[in-house]
């Protein structure tokens, strides 16, 4: 099992409008072979001293893919290329981590 961390920043206004647009998509996504799990999150206000500072321009992406072939099979799907085109405005930057249990 591999795990995936997307962290993506949205333009200024975008957040919403981005995870419309995921919304949309996940569906599809939790039908590929391979999915175990796949959703977006975004920063919670807890309070909690120790807790990073809250980010209102990123959304978070949590997946789990059975392994590295589902998830290059999930990058190439032809929805995801869709998506992808769907969002590109509303993205101003990106980062990926590929993450396998220790």
């Amino acid at each position: 099992m591999i795990h995936v961390i997307a962290e993506i920043e949205t333009t200024e206004d975008g957040r919403e409008a981005f995870l419309e647009e995921f919304r949309k998509v996940v569906p599809l996504v939790l039908e590929e072979a391979g999915c175990i799990e796949y959703g977006a999150t975004i920063d919670a206000s807890t309070g909690i001293d120790r807790q990073a500072p809250l980010r209102d321009k990123t959304v978070t992406i949590v997946e789990k893919w059975s392994d590295a072939d589902a998830l290059r099979a999930h990058l190439d799907a032809e929805h995801m290329a869709a998506y992808r085109e769907r969002v590109t405005d509303l993205v101003a930057g990106a980062t990926l981590r590929i993450l396998e249990p220790a």
